[in-house]
């Protein structure tokens, strides 16, 4: 091999890292539910009722609210590393629960924000371009993943092989269309930041596993788009070689 050259790729230890992420991603969700007792599926129903009938059109808002403050913030504040998002959200999840659910309520945006723009940093950090129209769509489906406090065996990786005709209009419809899913996975985390009692703790740590969860799909989500692009394999056929890898007994 000349100077020149470069290694040749091998996929299936490629794909090995990213099961390794994917597995690894829910862990801090499983300590949150230790803390705050009870299931995921049953989390919602500690909320209010008018909080549960508004928690869509809530989560859209804030998905919106996100895309344009990221999208206005990248050309100011730079990409920041991993393990400060985390430390930031976290110290909001914190402040949201020290008020009960008006303060988790207002948080909401905030967080959604910082969580896209970590997103977008693990995008460029693969190579891709955030501020194009094709990878906004990309760092949005991300949001499309199954959340923190679902037990996930890899069954539901649709988010890594969605797409989309790519125009301004499909951004806003990706919003609406993951603001269901999303809505859940939000529901689940205000529910587990207005726990009597532990109040800011159960919000810290709530935040630190979303946090810690949507970065870790996001390196498996990019990671296979820089494979796929690297390799010139098919998207499809590297997300059915993950989910092969993911029902491997360890």
């Amino acid at each position: 091999m000349t100077g020149t050259e470069l290694a040749p790729i091998d996929t299936q230890t490629e794909i090995a890292a990213l099961a390794r992420r994917y597995r690894a991603a829910g862990g801090a969700g499983l300590q949150v539910l230790n803390i705050v007792g009870g299931h995921a599926e049953n989390l919602l129903e500690r909320l209010p009722d008018p909080v549960k009938d508004r928690l869509e059109i809530a989560t859209q808002r804030a998905l919106e609210t996100a895309l344009a403050a990221a999208a206005g913030s990248r050309g100011v504040v730079p990409d920041q590393k991993g393990w400060l998002n985390t430390a930031l959200a976290t110290a909001m999840g914190a402040a949201g629960g020290v008020g009960g659910l008006p303060s988790a309520l207002a948080e909401l945006p905030v967080t959604t924000t910082v969580l896209l723009r970590a997103i977008q940093g693990i995008a460029a950090e693969h190579g891709f371009d955030p501020d194009s129209t094709e990878i906004r769509q990309e760092c949005l489906s991300v949001f499309a993943a199954a959340g923190p406090l679902e037990r996930d065996d890899g069954a539901d990786m649709g988010f890594l092989s969605a797409r989309l005709t790519l125009t301004g209009a499909t951004v806003h419809g990706l919003i609406r269309k993951i603001a269901p899913k999303l809505a859940t996975v939000l529901g689940q985390k205000l529910a587990a930041q207005t726990v009597p009692v532990l109040g800011a703790a159960a919000g810290a740590a709530t935040n630190y596993a979303y946090t810690s969860y949507y970065q870790q799909m996001a390196h498996v989500h990019f990671g296979l788009m820089r494979l796929a692009r690297d390799t010139g394999q098919d998207r499809e056929t590297l997300v059915a070689a993950l989910r092969a890898e993911m029902q491997t007994p360890r």
